[in-house]
């Protein structure tokens, strides 16, 4: 592959679009608003789908040879490109979509390469070449959406089930507590006590919202209220009520990051060949550090079975908070044009060495 790739990193908030050159480069920039549910409440699912295709096939230049990767913030079959649920887009639907099958009647001339956007974040981090002695190598992603995968380096492979899927994270079921009571709360899926109901963006603005009424008084009295009363966003005053020592916006970050760090403990105590975690997406990107130190927090108070005894910097070792760039969907849905689909996962041999 010699061209340039056009690429896009579609979530449930923003559309990426840039150029892939073979070398890894990334050019031309650009970010537009998604077609989601939220953005356009009284779209149906048919009319939302119908826009993204529209967005992505118009994007791509109409050069010979054309090819574009999309890195896609959805539930997916990798071995066929079949969408099965996007949350963030769609909400609760959850009716199969052949994404490949109509971005291709759209643009024929075109050599479509779909992959799930965690799986892109993935293969852009673990060809790090800090990362090349790695056995396996964990990502998730924390944004509009919650989701993970594991890539086996030395077989060169995002295993995947027989649905061609791995590491759906965001729709297992979880606990989290805040003000001393268990919170409730929906996912954007439709069913209730999802990890992704308490931490994923939205889940943290619901959870902030339960907080404020459960503790009225301490809210009002809090940075994270000040802030937040004199018109500044949730995530910007969250972040500026973390930097100033907020106790009631620390509090709120530890009872969100929980259910994340109890995910993290029970897939590395299952599998210690993960020789590292890695963090990233909006929420985490946002929160840089404040939400680092708040996972590790979660787990050393409650660690691994004797493995933390003795190994007291266990955790401090493999958790890795990215900053933005570093495990980018763009970079990743260009190696994926390279690197294919196998039916065994999607083979990241290519990709692991670019």
């Amino acid at each position: 592959m010699s061209a340039a790739v056009t690429v896009f990193d579609v979530g449930g908030t923003h559309i990426r679009q840039a150029w892939w050159l073979p070398g890894g480069e990334l050019r031309a920039r650009t970010s537009r608003p998604s077609p989601s549910f939220r953005r356009f409440p009284r779209a149906d699912v048919a009319e939302l789908r119908a826009m993204m295709v529209k967005d992505l096939c118009d994007a791509v230049p109409k050069t010979p040879g054309a090819v574009a990767g999309v890195s896609f913030g959805a539930a997916l079959d990798h071995r066929s490109g079949l969408v099965y649920a996007s949350a963030p887009l769609w909400g609760e639907h959850s009716k199969p979509y052949d994404l490949r099958a109509a971005l291709t009647a759209r643009r024929r001339d075109v050599d479509w390469h779909i992959v799930n956007d965690v799986t892109a974040a993935l293969l852009h981090a673990a060809a790090h070449p800090g990362r090349g002695a790695h056995r396996k190598i964990l990502l998730a992603t924390v944004s509009s959406g919650i989701a993970c995968r594991v890539i086996d380096r030395r077989r060169g492979l995002i295993p995947v089930d027989s649905s061609g899927l791995q590491g759906e994270i965001g729709h297992l079921p979880a606990h989290a507590e805040l003000a001393g009571r268990p919170l409730e709360a929906t996912c954007d899926c439709g069913k209730p006590g999802h990890l992704a109901a308490y931490s994923s963006g939205p889940g943290i603005a619901r959870a902030a919202g339960v907080l404020k009424e459960r503790e009225p008084s301490r809210w009002s009295h809090s940075r994270l209220g000040a802030l937040t009363a004199g018109g500044l966003g949730f995530e910007e005053a969250l972040r500026g009520a973390l930097d100033e020592r907020d106790a009631l916006a620390g509090e709120l970050l530890d009872a969100v990051t929980a259910p994340v760090a109890d995910v993290l403990r029970t897939a590395l105590c299952l599998d210690p060949e993960i020789d590292e975690a890695i963090l990233t997406g909006g929420v985490v990107h946002g929160l840089g550090d404040h939400y680092r130190r708040a996972l590790l927090t979660s787990l050393a108070r409650q660690g691994l079975y004797l493995t933390s005894e003795h190994t007291p910097d266990w955790w401090e070792r493999r958790i890795t908070v990215t900053a933005p760039g570093e495990a980018d969907g763009l970079v990743g849905a260009g190696i994926a044009t390279r690197a294919g689909v196998t039916v065994a996962g999607v083979s990241a041999s290519s990709g692991a060495a670019a």
